[in-house]
C-alpha cells in the first residue's frame, strides 16, 4: 500500500526521523520497509508478508515510474478504472484470451460486473465514490489481476477505522497543503468486492439495515475485514447480523470457524456461537446439559398421545442419538436402561391386569411393548442389549399370563422377542449360552403363537428376517438343545403351517450337523482301523 501526496512527502523513517526523495525512482529505506509492512498487514492479516525482494503487485511510485513504458506496451492487467461514478469495463484482448483459461475470464467478467453495480448504485446525498468531494484516491488490487480505483473520504476513514487513523492522521496534517488527492493502494486483496462493501458500510447511516440486504457468506466476509481494519462499528453490525439472520447448515460451520480464528473480543461473537453450542458460557463447558435435554427428548416421546407424531418422532430422536453418540454427548447407558425399566413396569401392570380380565387399559400393552421395541433398537445400534436380553428372558410371569390374554392385545410383546431374535441371530449382541436358553425358554411357545397376528397386524414386518434370527438364535445352543427345539417347531409347523414361523433351514443344518456328518465320522474311523488292520497283517 502506497501513500503519495504530489511529489513525495517526507516520513518517518521509525525512530522519529524524517527523510526525503526527489523523484519517485529513488526512495528513502524506511518509506520502503513501511510500505512493505503496510501492504503486507492490511486487510489480510492471514496472509504471509510478500518477500522483501519481490512484489506481486507493483506499488504506486513504481507504476508511476512506468507510466511512460506502460503507454507504449499492451497492459497485461486487467482493471477497472473508475473516475466517477460511471464505472468502465475494459474490453478482453486477444492475447489475454490465450494468457487465462476460459473459467477464469468468467469470473474475472463477473467479478468485474458486481463491483461495478455496486460503484453505480449510490443513493441521492451519498459520498461513497463522490470523486467531486472525496480527498482520498484508493486504489483496490487482487491477486488475480482485477484493479479499482473508487473516490473516498480521509475524514471518514479515520474516524471509522482505527488503521486509517494511524496511517493517515499525522501524515495529512504535514501534507495538507500539497495539492491533488491522497493516494493509497491495497495490494493483494482477498476480495475487492468485499473491502468495498466494507468501505461503503461507513458511509451508511444504518449499517444493519444496510446489511439486511446481504447474505451470510457476504457478510462474514464484512466481517473479516472490519475486523482487520478496526472498524469496529461494522464488526458490531455483523455480529448482530448473524445472531438475528437465519443459517444454512453448511454455513453454520463457517460462521463457527470465522468468529473463532478472528477471536473477538466482547460479547457479541459469544451471543452468535451460543446458536450453535452450549459450551459458550464464561468458558465453562455445561455436558450435563446435553444429557438432560436428551433424556427430556426421550421421554416426551415414550409419553406421546398421538401416535402418528410418535412414530415421526421416534425416527428423529433415534437418528439424532445416533449422531450424538458420534460426538460422545450421547444418553448414558444408565438412562437408557432406566426408561427400560420404566417401560417395563408399566406392561407388567398393565398385563396381569388384562390376565385378570380387567382389559380397561389393554391398550397399553401394545404402546409399553412399541417403546421397549424402539428402546431396544437404540441400545443394539450402540451395543448394549446384552442386558435387557437377560431382563427380558426373566419375565416368567409376563410369560405364564401370556395365553390368558386374547391375541388382538398381547402379540405386540412378541415383537421384542423377535427382535431380540434378530439381534442374536446376527451378532448384535453376544449374550452368554445360558441367557439365550432362558429367552427361548421363556418366549419362543408365547412367539409361536403370536406369530400368525404379528404377520397379518404388520403389513412391514419382515418375516424372513426374523426366520433366520430365529434359526441362527437355536443353533447357537448345544446340539442337544438344539435338538429338544426343533423337533418340537417340527410337529408345530405341520400343524400350524403359515401361523408358524419357517425355520426349515436351521433344521436342515441342525440334521446335518447330528446325523450326516456323525455318520461320516464314523464310515472314515472305520476305515482307518481297517486299514490299520490290514497294515498289521501285511
Amino acid at each position: 500500500m502506497d501513500f503519495t501526496r504530489g511529489s513525495p512527502a517526507p516520513l518517518s523513517n521509525g525512530n522519529g526521523h524524517y527523510e526525503s526523495s526527489s523523484s519517485p525512482s529513488s526512495f528513502p529505506s524506511g518509506f520502503t520497509k513501511f510500505n512493505t509492512a503496510l501492504t503486507a498487514g492490511l486487510l489480510n492479516p492471514m496472509s504471509p508478508p510478500p518477500d522483501r525482494m519481490t512484489r506481486s503487485s507493483p506499488t504506486l511510485f513504481e507504476m508511476m515510474a512506468s507510466e511512460h513504458d506502460a503507454q507504449q506496451q499492451p497492459k497485461t492487467q486487467t482493471q477497472i478504472t473508475i473516475a466517477a461514478p460511471n464505472v468502465a469495463i475494459p474490453k478482453v484482448t486477444a492475447a489475454q484470451q490465450q494468457q487465462q483459461p476460459a473459467p477464469v475470464q468468467d469470473r474475472q467478467t463477473a467479478a468485474m460486473q458486481r463491483i461495478a453495480d455496486i460503484l453505480g448504485n449510490r443513493s441521492p446525498g451519498n459520498q461513497f465514490n463522490d470523486s467531486s468531494s472525496s480527498d482520498v484516491k484508493l486504489t483496490l488490487s487482487s491477486k488475480d489481476g482485477i484493479s479499482v480505483s473508487i473516490s473516498v473520504h480521509r475524514q471518514i476513514l479515520v474516524a471509522h477505522s482505527r488503521f486509517f487513523a494511524v496511517k493517515l492522521s499525522d501524515r495529512w496534517a504535514k501534507q495538507q497543503k500539497a495539492s491533488g488527492p491522497y493516494v493509497v493502494e491495497i495490494a493483494d486483496c482477498d476480495d475487492i468486492e468485499v473491502y468495498i462493501e466494507t468501505l461503503r458500510l461507513m458511509y451508511s447511516k444504518d449499517l444493519r439495515r444496510r446489511l439486511m440486504k446481504e447474505d451470510v457468506i457476504k457478510v462474514l466476509g464484512i466481517l473479516k475485514v472490519s475486523a482487520a481494519i478496526g472498524f469496529d462499528a461494522g464488526v458490531l453490525s455483523c455480529l448482530e447480523y448473524l445472531e438475528a439472520a437465519p443459517w444454512a447448515e453448511d454455513e453454520e460451520e463457517k460462521v463457527a470457524s470465522l468468529l473463532s480464528e478472528l477471536r473477538l473480543e466482547g460479547v457479541g461473537a459469544g451471543e452468535v456461537l451460543k446458536r450453535v453450542s452450549t459450551e459458550v458460557n464464561n468458558g465453562v463447558e455445561e455436558s450435563s446439559d446435553n444429557e438432560e435435554v436428551l433424556v427430556k427428548l426421550l421421554h416426551v416421546v415414550l409419553e406421546g398421545k398421538d401416535e402418528k407424531a410418535r412414530r415421526e418422532m421416534k425416527g428423529l430422536v433415534a437418528k439424532m442419538l445416533r449422531e450424538s453418540a458420534a460426538s460422545h454427548t450421547s444418553l448414558r447407558k444408565e438412562s437408557l436402561y432406566a426408561a427400560c425399566e420404566g417401560c417395563l413396569q408399566l406392561l407388567h401392570t398393565h398385563f396381569l391386569q388384562a390376565a385378570s380380565g380387567n382389559l380397561k387399559d389393554v391398550a397399553q400393552i401394545a404402546r409399553q411393548a412399541d417403546n421397549l421395541h424402539w428402546l431396544l433398537d437404540i441400545m443394539i445400534d450402540r451395543q448394549i442389549a446384552e442386558e435387557f436380553l437377560k431382563t427380558w428372558a426373566s419375565q416368567t410371569e409376563l410369560s405364564e399370563a401370556h395365553s390368558k390374554i386374547p391375541a388382538v392385545h398381547r402379540y405386540e410383546i412378541s415383537r421384542v422377542t423377535a427382535r431380540l431374535f434378530v439381534g442374536v441371530g446376527k451378532g448384535q449382541m453376544l449374550a452368554s449360552k445360558e441367557a439365550r436358553c432362558m429367552l427361548l425358554q421363556t418366549w419362543l411357545v408365547p412367539f409361536y403363537d403370536d406369530f400368525g397376528w404379528m404377520r397379518r397386524g404388520h403389513k412391514g414386518l419382515d418375516r424372513h428376517l426374523i426366520e433366520e434370527g430365529l434359526s441362527n438364535t437355536i443353533l447357537t445352543l448345544p446340539l442337544s438343545w438344539q435338538q429338544d427345539i426343533l423337533l418340537a417347531w417340527f410337529d408345530r409347523f405341520l400343524n400350524s403351517g403359515e401361523d408358524c414361523p419357517n425355520i426349515q433351514r436351521g433344521f436342515e443344518i441342525w440334521w446335518r450337523r447330528a446325523f450326516w456328518r456323525r455318520s461320516g465320522e464314523q464310515e472314515k474311523a472305520r476305515s482307518f482301523r481297517v486299514v490299520s488292520a490290514s497294515a498289521e497283517n501285511s
